[in-house]
């Protein structure tokens, strides 16, 4: 979409932050209790862990599900720069120019910036589809991007149910080389790290990571809902012809 309506994508450095202390707060723990950092620093645990759950959500998930639910992530980091108040003064904006010009006059608008979305919307008012038609119309598209955000939200659900069990798998796997190689110093130490660290990594990248994030794409994806509702909201009236200070009036109901 064009950069014309929309505030630009900015960093979100509270969710940077969140990460950041998260993860740095087991690690100081590990520190304060004697610990070293290497300690928690297992490949054969990782292995197990994210291997084992990536594989187990792609069994259930659907390849482009996942592909988007991948694409999603950097929504965490820098969501989507929608904004309701410049949606207003748009919607307002067309309407001005269709009291004063006609209906027709808005067919430059398709072509100046507005989204994929805002053009159907224009486009159905143009053709002269009633407002009933065209908030039922665009009411279709709304609840279809959120069904398909809801389903990459739960990839990471999925995953943040599936690593603590992966990492308990991790765990045994780490005690059977224990049982094995009890006359082994050497070996039992690495065992024995392998299990407890796999558990770590197990709890920590479901409540650290994969379940944080399949909740934080699921707010973005009801604030996008929300900013799509008052789009159709606005070019309904537009289509009905309502005076620009009562579309803002009603409107105003969105932006809190």
């Amino acid at each position: 979409m064009s950069a014309v309506g929309r505030k630009l994508r900015s960093l979100d450095i509270l969710a940077l932050l969140g990460l950041a202390m998260s993860i740095g707060a087991v690690f100081a723990g590990n520190l304060l209790e004697g610990g070293s950092a290497a300690a928690l620093l297992q490949l054969t645990a990782f292995v197990i862990v994210v291997g084992g759950t990536v594989g187990a959500v792609l069994l259930q998930t659907p390849l482009a599900d996942f592909r988007m639910a991948i694409a999603r992530l950097g929504y965490v980091f820098l969501p989507p720069g929608d904004s309701r108040e410049a949606a207003v003064e748009r919607l307002l904006s067309w309407s001005r120019r269709a009291r004063r010009d006609g209906l027709l006059a808005l067919e430059s608008e398709l072509e100046s910036g507005a989204s994929d979305f805002e053009a159907k919307g224009l486009r159905l008012v143009i053709d002269g589809f009633s407002a009933d038609d065209i908030r039922s119309t665009l009411a279709v598209h709304v609840e279809s991007r959120l069904s398909s955000e809801m389903r990459y939200a739960q990839v990471y659900e999925a995953m943040g149910g599936y690593a603590p069990t992966i990492g308990i798998l991790g765990a045994v796997l780490g005690l059977i080389q224990v049982m094995r190689n009890l006359a082994d110093p050497a070996a039992l130490g690495q065992g024995i790290a392998v299990a407890f660290v796999a558990t770590i990594y197990g709890v920590g990248f479901a409540n650290l990571l994969f379940l944080p994030v399949a909740n934080k794409l699921r707010a973005i994806a009801h604030e996008r809902a929300r900013y799509e509702d008052l789009l159709v909201a606005g070019i309904a009236m537009i289509a009905l012809g309502d005076n620009p200070r009562a579309i803002r009036s009603k409107l105003e109901g969105y932006l809190h």
